[in-house]
């Protein structure tokens, strides 16, 4: 995988938040955006689904995903895919994406790989940012999908490398507890995020069995690169 595919599946995982416009709408950035003010922590299935425009293929992927927000400027982050077999693991300070069957792994450092017009990526994941700043946002052309959940459309308001847009579905009953109680009760109220690139790709993640502030440990974070296996180092 280059590293601009790289870029774009941590993305997916990792994104949210917006300025504020209408009513209903706060009411679904607040619950996004307070939510993950109250994250600690986070692991969940997921279930990916990649549109490759220039040779109109498809590819799909599933695993397991863990995130830890930290007190200074990064978090870290590991996504165990079980289909197809790799890994992609972030201490803060490194990445590792790791391919068992090539007998390969890829390390970059997170502020070169988050450089420029991918620091809106780095911004949500660090969660030091208002990425608010970054996002035009709106409700999709459907504002809600067939269960009810808010779908919403965000477009960087600087270029990107990364994605052109960022489509987001928030669930409804978050939302509900949210107006309710005027404060979050969800702190990953996200069902699925779609991405689409500048090339004219599309990620979409929709996640399962989510778990939030368990108090995951660092060193889940950690990799320990096997013997016998190529390093490839980005700058």
């Amino acid at each position: 995988m280059k590293l601009h595919r790289l870029l774009i599946i941590i993305a997916a995982f990792l994104w949210g938040v917006s300025p504020v416009y209408g009513t209903d709408l706060k009411v679904v950035i607040d619950t996004l955006e307070q939510g993950y003010n109250i994250l600690a922590d986070l692991q969940a299935d997921f279930s990916q689904r990649t549109v490759i425009a220039s040779v109109k293929r498809e590819d799909r992927g599933r695993g397991e995903l863990f995130l830890k927000k930290s007190k200074g400027n990064s978090a870290m982050f590991r996504f165990n895919y079980t289909k197809p077999l790799q890994q992609i693991i972030s201490d803060g300070k490194r990445v590792w994406y790791y391919l068992p069957d090539n007998k390969q792994v890829m390390v970059s450092d997170v502020t070169a790989l988050f450089a420029g017009g991918n620091g809106i990526a780095m911004n949500y994941l660090t969660g030091m940012g208002h990425v608010s700043r970054d996002f035009t946002i709106s409700f999709a052309k459907e504002e809600r999908d067939q269960k009810g959940n808010y779908v919403l459309d965000l477009t960087p308001k600087k270029p990107s490398q990364v994605m052109t847009r960022l489509r987001l579905t928030i669930a409804a009953s978050a939302v509900e507890q949210f107006r309710e109680s005027g404060k979050p009760q969800s702190p990953f109220p996200i069902l699925s995020s779609m991405v689409d690139d500048p090339f004219g790709n599309q990620t979409i993640i929709d996640y399962s069995r989510v778990k939030v502030n368990q108090g995951i440990g660092n060193d889940r974070f950690s990799f320990k690169i096997p013997k016998g296996v190529e390093v490839i180092k980005n700058r």
